[in-house]
């Protein structure tokens, strides 16, 4: 045997021996059990009975205690930057993929519908598909959700300032679905506004899922509008400003790198499934050149006054539908009006997608499309134009107000930015027709950006939106005297915007103002003290000594027999009384109290409160209920718990 065969034979001996050495710590190893990954091939073998079910009670409490280590974990060895800075980049992730989502699904929507049009030649369609949308919506809403989605941003708002930033949880996917259905069947309607309520909601949700502080779960709510408006546009800057602007974020280093995390991580994820075009691509600006400054501060003032009438009859037409208790009946009345509208107009139908891009190029085409007047010689002639152009300016918000107040999901974003290049277009129009060689893709272009700082009152988000939206960086003067003047002539007649209005109103609104902030946060609920004993009115003065004797305060507070507030009792104002026995029996407390000058009805806000205490030298005003007695506000009570919550956002 040669010395080759020797080694060969001994490898394989060791081999077979060390196979049996594994066969025995094998089998004498104890079975383990079957891990989640393998839980489905079990079930494909027939080890598992279908019925038995796959997540047992042991993997839950399996799943929960390894939660607990990890939050114990991070604690001792992450700082809470760090961890926010993560949890920011992770929800941008989530809400770049629910963008995409929802822009594909809005897309094969769209396309199932053109292509029903054009296979049968139904184009009187057109003004049906937008009803059968919203149909759609109101019975995934009705059967699924089960409550009233209402508008995006103005959820996200009050949920901000009234419930601790705590969002329901349908939101993460609920206005996905009702976007995708109204605006792919033709509602006149944005998927701006769903998309930022989608994506608060992911953060809401995720900050309460790993027990954040109130300030924290803002910041995440913050972080994941940013990336909303980042990778729905591919505009990240725009994001981050549209966070301090519209959500009012005040901008800090602790609150800087979360917010550029988010709105990064969401832009590349919406490159990576979109790609990197810009939504709105330009040929060609035109520079800006000194002797326009007078054509942009008219072209500013125009846009402000079309931000007022579209906020004006948007808020009307909101008002308008609640009247009506009947959803059906809401629904009947909106999207006839809304069919009609796109039979007359079909450059109304849908986001506008394809109308703005025609009037960035300057193509009057679009208002021709598909319309019974495209033939007519009128129609063609500048008269005709602009009066075709004016007409779908004012329309467009009697449209968009039909979509939400038949049942549409929507957001008033992409409406915004139709009207502004609309506006632009008709605007470049008339000057043409007068002798002036100005730009019509420019006006068009800078209209966008003026409506939205007129509209949303955020001329900073307008500026940089629109820049990174078309690549036209060359117009920042331009867009940002436009949008400044906008702002302020809509600011001026309307201080606050469409969605803002309703909750500042109700002192329910976060602002910029640190002050008014940490009050709007405040419930005034959690801060009645309930230890006050009552008296009937009818009482003696001797009932009241008893009471007095087993009270711990000064005040004694007088109702009826149904606890309908009459007045108070000071003992202060009774204490040489109490020793005149003869007195007992024949004094009514009734003819001992009296009515304050200064009370607080159940439900005010806590700044309307505190104004109460700051006009007032009281140290404790009663709280009445429509009448009824609830319990005392102390100031006290209200300021040290102020100067609290102030000390605690303080400190990043």
């Amino acid at each position: 045997m040669t010395h080759f065969s020797l080694l060969w034979k001994r490898r394989t001996n060791r081999s077979i021996a060390s196979s049996h050495a594994r066969k025995s710590r094998t089998s004498a190893r104890p079975k383990r059990k079957i891990k989640v990954f393998s839980v489905f091939s079990a079930v494909f073998e027939k080890k598992i009975p279908y019925s038995q079910p796959i997540f047992n009670d042991k993997m839950k409490i399996n799943f929960k205690e390894r939660y607990r280590k990890f939050m114990f974990w991070r604690v001792r060895n992450m700082s809470d930057r760090t961890f926010m800075t993560i949890l920011a980049f992770i929800v941008g992730i989530a809400v770049g993929l629910a963008a995409v989502v929802m822009k594909n699904s809005v897309h094969l929507v769209r396309e199932l519908v053109i292509t029903i049009i054009d296979t049968y030649n139904v184009h009187y369609m057109f003004f049906i598909f937008p009803a059968i949308g919203i149909l759609l919506t109101l019975a995934f809403v009705k059967i699924f959700i089960k409550k009233k989605l209402g508008h995006g941003i103005p959820m996200v708002l009050y949920n901000m300032s009234q419930n601790e930033g705590k969002i329901p949880k349908h939101n993460m996917f609920s206005r996905i679905i009702g976007s995708s259905l109204t605006v792919g069947f033709g509602g006149s309607v944005g998927l701006e506004g769903p998309i930022v309520a989608t994506g608060a909601a992911i953060g809401s949700n995720m900050g309460q899922l790993f027990h954040l502080k109130y300030k924290q779960v803002i910041m995440l709510i913050a972080c994941a509008s940013a990336g909303a408006i980042a990778s729905i546009f591919k505009a990240p800057i725009a994001g981050i400003i549209f966070s301090m602007e519209v959500m009012m974020l005040d901008l800090s280093t602790a609150s800087l790198l979360p917010l550029l995390a988010a709105s990064i991580s969401a832009t590349l994820t919406s490159y990576l499934f979109l790609g990197q075009n810009v939504v709105y691509p330009i040929e060609h600006t035109d520079p800006f050149m000194l002797r326009d400054t007078g054509f942009l501060v008219v072209f500013g003032i125009l846009c402000g006054l079309l931000s007022l009438y579209f906020s004006k009859l948007y808020l009307a037409q909101t008002e308008w539908f609640k009247k009506i208790k009947n959803d059906w009946v809401k629904f009947l009345i909106g999207s006839i009006s809304l069919g009609l509208l796109i039979f007359l107009f079909p450059t109304l139908y849908g986001e506008g997608f394809e109308s703005i891009n025609a009037a960035l190029k300057g193509d009057f085409d679009l208002i021709y499309t598909n319309t019974f007047y495209s033939s007519a010689g009128f129609a063609h002639s500048f008269w005709g134009i602009a009066l075709i152009l004016l007409l779908i300016l004012l329309l467009k918000a009697f449209a968009t107000g039909c979509t939400f107040g038949a049942g549409g999901a929507g957001g008033i974003f992409a409406p915004s930015l139709f009207l502004g290049a609309i506006l632009g277009l008709l605007y470049a129009h008339i000057c043409k027709y007068l002798g002036f060689d100005i730009s019509v893709g420019n006006y068009a272009l800078i209209g966008m950006a003026g409506l939205i700082g007129g509209i949303m009152h955020a001329p900073f988000t307008a500026i940089f939106l629109i820049a990174e939206l078309t690549g036209g960086y060359s117009l920042f003067v331009p867009l940002m005297i436009v949008s400044t003047i906008s702002y302020f002539v809509a600011r001026a007649a309307m201080p606050n915007s469409v969605y803002t209005i309703l909750l500042a109103k109700r002192g329910e609104l976060l602002t910029h103002n640190a002050d008014r902030n940490m009050l709007a946060m405040m419930k005034l609920e959690q801060y009645i003290e309930r230890n006050f004993l009552t008296i009937h009115e009818d009482a003696t003065l001797g009932d009241l000594t008893k009471v007095i004797s087993h009270s711990t305060r000064t005040i004694y507070v007088v109702v009826d027999s149904e606890n309908n507030f009459k007045g108070l009792v000071w003992l202060d104002q009774i204490k040489h009384l109490i020793f005149k026995t003869e007195m007992y029996e024949t004094t009514k407390v009734k003819d001992l109290m009296f009515y304050p000058t200064t009370t607080i009805e159940y439900g005010m806000s806590v700044q309307e409160a505190a104004e109460l205490f700051e006009n007032s030298n009281n140290y404790n005003i009663v709280v009445i209920d429509k009448g009824k007695y609830v319990g005392f506000v102390s100031r006290a009570t209200i300021f040290s718990n102020y100067r609290k919550m102030i000390k605690e956002f303080a400190n990043d």
